[in-house]
C-alpha cells in the first residue's frame, strides 16, 4: 500500500471512529437527560411522607356538629381549650360527665349558632395566672382539619371575649404537622364520613412537648 493511500485509510478511520464517539454520548446525554427530569418530576418517598404544614390560625369543623369555626395555634400552651357556656357537672351510671353549651359564629355563613354537647369528663385542669387559680374540666371533641379528624382533649372555658372560640396547643399540634408561624389557612377542613379519624386512645406524646399541665 502507497503512503498516501495509508494516510487517507488512517484519517477516514479516524473520522469514523469521532462520528461514533460522538453519537454514543449524546445518546448517553440524553438517557441521562430523561434520567434527571424524570428525578425532578416523581416525589421521592421522603417528599410523600411529609408533614402538613399548618399556619398559625386555620378554620375547622367541630365535629359531627360540623360548624366552621377559626382555631388558633398556639404553641405556648401545652392543652387544647374550646368556648363553652353554662358548663355543669353531673353522674351518670356512676362516672362524671360534663354538659356544656357551645355558641359561636359560624364562618360558613356567618351566623351564630348554638349546640349543647355532654361528654365524659376526662380530668380536671388547674390553672395559675394573675387571677388566681381556676379548674376546668377537659373532656374529648373531634375537629376536622385538612381533611381528616383529630380526637383530642380540650378543656372548656368560656372564650368569649377571645378572638378565636377554638385554641389549639402543643398536644394537638404534633398531631397536624408542622407550624408555620408566618402563615394561615394552609388547609381546609373537608371530612366525610370516611375521612381517617386518629381517636385519643391511639395518641403517642414526645416528651419535648413539654410537662402535662
Amino acid at each position: 500500500m502507497s503512503r498516501h493511500a495509508a494516510t487517507f485509510l488512517s484519517r477516514s478511520l479516524s473520522r469514523s471512529l469521532s462520528r461514533s464517539l460522538s453519537r454514543v454520548t449524546r445518546q448517553f446525554a440524553g438517557a441521562a437527560g430523561l434520567g434527571l427530569i424524570a428525578s425532578l418530576a416523581l416525589p421521592t418517598a421522603a417528599q410523600a411522607e411529609e408533614d402538613k404544614v399548618f399556619g398559625w390560625v386555620e378554620k375547622a369543623t367541630i365535629e359531627p356538629w360540623g360548624v366552621l369555626v377559626k382555631a388558633k395555634l398556639d404553641s405556648g400552651a401545652l392543652t387544647s381549650s374550646m368556648h363553652a357556656e353554662n358548663i355543669e357537672t353531673f353522674t351518670r351510671d356512676d362516672e362524671e360527665w360534663v354538659r356544656f353549651d357551645v355558641e359561636v359564629e359560624d364562618e360558613a355563613s356567618g351566623d351564630m349558632v348554638e349546640n349543647s354537647f355532654e361528654r365524659p369528663l376526662y380530668r380536671d385542669l388547674t390553672v395559675s395566672g394573675a387571677g388566681g387559680r381556676d379548674t376546668r374540666p377537659v373532656v374529648l371533641m373531634t375537629l376536622c382539619m385538612g381533611g381528616e379528624r383529630y380526637e383530642e382533649q380540650f378543656s372548656l372555658r368560656d372564650r368569649d371575649g377571645m378572638n378565636y372560640p377554638v385554641l389549639l396547643g402543643r398536644r394537638t399540634i404534633q398531631s397536624l404537622g408542622v407550624l408555620d408561624v408566618r402563615k394561615t389557612f394552609q388547609t381546609t377542613p373537608d371530612c366525610g364520613e370516611d375521612a381517617p379519624l386518629h381517636r385519643y386512645e391511639d395518641k403517642q406524646y414526645s416528651e419535648r412537648i413539654g410537662a402535662a399541665s
